[in-house]
């Protein structure tokens, strides 16, 4: 099944240019200039990705984000920035983007983060199909009060649901198969993201942020550590200690 793409771009050159990258990945893409034209499309048609401009006439790049997540969470949304707007790829994330690309950028960085959320995005439909299409395996993970549903794509903390995007899902899981080891910025996007671009840090940092507090809602625990100068860490003993 062919995936499709959504780019809300208002320069019509990098909009061109975007769109040639992205069928060079066998990719159904559609282009709109601004969010109103945006979120019309995405209430008539169903899209795996949208990639967003941030400075966008109207309605902008931010606030369409907002409303993408708001609306439809499991759409992966990467924001299209410049390099000179930390601040709004640090709100982005924060309101729920799944990454970012700088611009200028090489072509080779573009397909790479958007194979990246092909990856996701077909990971969770393999996990979304009924179980008797899927080979048996073991679908659970446990860790003191932790509990990942890898089949239902579910974490649970002392039986209480987590509603985590798909990325968070990815970036907890992947603790938990590592407990108390300590993996630096650069580990984690090449192993969860699936790149090892550098100048990304704020991806890592923004879905932990975001991870702790939702974990931190049900559970008093600090269950992802900062490790000082190293990275982070899932310590395995305040998830043993938040079980009692």
């Amino acid at each position: 099944m062919q995936h499709k793409v959504l780019v809300v771009e208002d320069d019509l050159d990098i909009a061109g240019l975007v769109q040639v990258h992205l069928k060079e990945l066998a990719l159904d893409v559609e282009h709109v200039s601004d969010g109103e034209s945006a979120m019309a499309k995405l209430m008539q048609d169903h899209f795996d990705i949208v990639l967003l401009d941030i400075m966008l006439p109207g309605m902008d790049g931010l606030s369409v984000c907002r409303e993408i997540k708001s609306l439809f969470p499991h759409i992966s949304v990467v924001l299209l920035t410049s390099k000179s707007s930390e601040m709004d790829r640090v709100i982005g994330l924060e309101i729920g983007a799944d990454d970012y690309i700088c611009k200028p950028f090489s072509y080779r960085e573009f397909q790479a983060r958007i194979k990246a959320q092909i990856r996701h995005i077909k990971l969770l439909k393999m996990q979304q199909q009924p179980t008797d299409t899927i080979a048996t395996a073991p679908t659970a993970l446990m860790l003191g009060a932790l509990q990942i549903d890898t089949g239902g794509h579910e974490v649970f903390i002392n039986n209480q649901l987590i509603d985590l995007t798909a990325t968070e899902f990815d970036l907890i899981h992947f603790f938990a198969k590592h407990p108390n080891q300590v993996f630096s910025r650069a580990q984690l996007l090449e192993s969860v993201w699936g790149y090892d671009h550098s100048g990304y840090e704020h991806t890592v940092n923004s879905h932990i942020n975001r991870l702790r507090s939702k974990l931190g809602n049900l559970c008093q625990q600090d269950i992802i550590e900062t490790v000082w100068g190293v990275g982070y860490k899932l310590n395995a003993k305040s998830l043993q200690q938040a079980s009692l």
